[in-house]
């Protein structure tokens, strides 16, 4: 039996670590619309000179923890504006104070901030040869478990020293594009994905032009129902439909904001109680152009849905679903380009195996196959990638996560064929990270995990969850690592 040294593994200085201060406004609805007009009388009701003087004490706590308050205060006020009878007759200060009662700040991070990835940044003007502007996303979790995705910065120096860039006290939540652009091709083939397609769906789209926006929509599916009998199967309809088009839409964030001021909040039914695990890869389509992928998965307390995010600066993000009898549970990652003409994408079907999908469309997956079992204690209960692979010249470098006897997760390594990833050319016996004594305390102990990792001078640098509360970075150099999975 062969018999190798420890590969070495240099664990950074840098931990990402929770911090409570930073917090989001959320709507606040106390109980039910009766109560809530209640509410609204009362604020009314308060004389001019009490109202200004309650309004003055709310902005003088709170604008220095949002950039743009009186904003946010309106926004949440538009969302009880019919509640007023008539909003007409209240002033701005009145519509403010409403608001600021429907308002409730939310930390965002007081729980944990952990599951990292990485990837190149899409600026790297200014730069040093050598150097790596990089972007970090990371799953954040506050009060009542709701995770969302949020953001860092920083420069891999040349032998990879991370430097940190500043991160701002305010965060900011997206604005929804209210009429995105919407494909018809696609939207059918979501929709037949869902349902059987009938002459409903057929009435309503023919109508259509080939691209739509969702007010089009609307009005064509208004128009199309005042002149039938309702029923269910065309309620049915109707309403998969509309959630087809609110499951996929845009998202985007004010120019001048910073990177680390950015944080994706759950907005759709799908992932009322979070977003988690974003796996981010800078994808290079046939044409060499550049954009940002990254899937994640949807949770409402009950069930979980594959996503996909799309990007091209992290200022704008397309939301958009995943369809097809291959979406299922949790992990999925994508391969950095197409392999012969098709998108690849690592998956874990059935909560145990590593399996293997492609696809003509981004958008749909139908095909799968099984790759990989556990195999070694350390991931006898399960195994699953740990990000997207990255392209070496020996092979497609796949980090994965293991579990193993009392629930300890590690992170393990394969090397897969290039032309055919299906083949596992060379796979660790034991883990390249396991939980030391200084990782293993947190939310949930005894667990390391990445969501994506890259390569920079030599090095694989591998961001990395310590116990699902905190976060830092590990290095190992890529010739050993490769040399070390030939090998085995």
């Amino acid at each position: 039996m062969n018999y190798f040294e420890p590969l070495e593994i240099k664990r950074r200085r840098q931990r990402f670590v929770p911090d409570a201060s930073r917090v989001i406004t959320r709507f606040f609805g106390p109980g039910g619309r009766k109560r809530q007009k209640r509410i609204i009388q009362r604020v009314i009701s308060l004389p001019d000179e009490k109202s200004h003087e309650i309004l003055q004490a709310v902005l003088r706590d709170f604008s220095d923890r949002h950039q743009d308050l009186e904003n946010m205060l309106l926004r949440h006020f538009k969302k009880i504006e019919d509640l007023t009878g008539n909003s007409e007759h209240l002033t701005r200060e009145q519509k403010l104070l409403i608001g600021a009662f429907f308002t409730k700040e939310y930390s965002i991070e007081s729980v944990a901030f952990f599951n990292p990835s990485i990837v190149p940044h899409p600026n790297q003007e200014g730069l040093t040869e050598g150097f790596l502007r990089v972007v970090f996303s990371f799953r954040a979790v506050g009060e009542g478990h709701i995770s969302s995705l949020t953001f860092r910065s920083g420069v891999l120096d040349k032998k990879n020293n991370l430097m940190l860039g500043p991160v701002s006290p305010f965060l900011e939540t997206p604005e929804a594009v209210l009429n995105p652009t919407y494909e018809k091709d696609v939207f059918l083939m979501i929709l037949r994905d869902a349902l059987e397609c009938d002459d409903i769906i057929y009435q309503i789209f023919d109508a259509l032009p080939d691209t739509f926006q969702f007010y089009e929509l609307k009005e064509r599916i208004e128009a199309f129902m005042a002149d039938q009998v309702s029923t269910s199967e065309r309620r049915e309809t109707i309403e998969m439909i509309f959630w087809v088009a609110r499951s996929n839409f845009v998202q985007s964030f004010r120019p001048q904001s910073r990177l680390s001021e950015r944080v994706i909040f759950p907005t759709g039914r799908n992932e009322s109680n979070g977003i988690e695990d974003a796996r981010f890869v800078q994808f290079v389509d046939d044409n060499g152009d550049r954009l940002y992928y990254a899937t994640y998965t949807a949770y409402n307390a009950r069930n979980t849905l594959p996503m996909l995010l799309e990007t091209r600066d992290f200022l704008k993000f397309k939301v958009l679903t995943l369809n097809g009898k291959a979406v299922r549970d949790k992990g999925m990652a994508l391969f950095p380009r197409k392999i012969d003409g098709k998108y690849a994408m690592i998956s874990r079907q059935d909560g145990e195996n590593l399996f293997l999908m492609y696809s003509d469309y981004i958008h749909f997956w139908d095909k799968m196959q099984k790759f990989e079992t556990p195999g070694q204690p350390w991931e006898f209960v399960q195994i699953g990638n740990c990000g997207s692979p990255l392209e070496t010249e020996k092979g497609w470098l796949l980090l994965t996560h293991g579990v193993g006897a009392m629930r300890k997760y590690c992170i393990g390594a394969l090397l897969l064929d290039l032309e055919d990833p299906s083949k596992i050319i060379g796979k660790l016996k034991e883990p390249l990270i396991m939980p030391n004594e200084y990782e293993r305390e947190g939310y949930v102990p005894n667990v390391v995990y990445s969501c994506g990792a890259l390569i920079h001078n030599g090095s694989v640098v591998i961001p990395y969850a310590l116990s699902d509360t905190t976060s830092g970075i590990a290095t190992v150099e890529l010739k050993n690592l490769l040399d070390r999975l030939l090998q085995s």
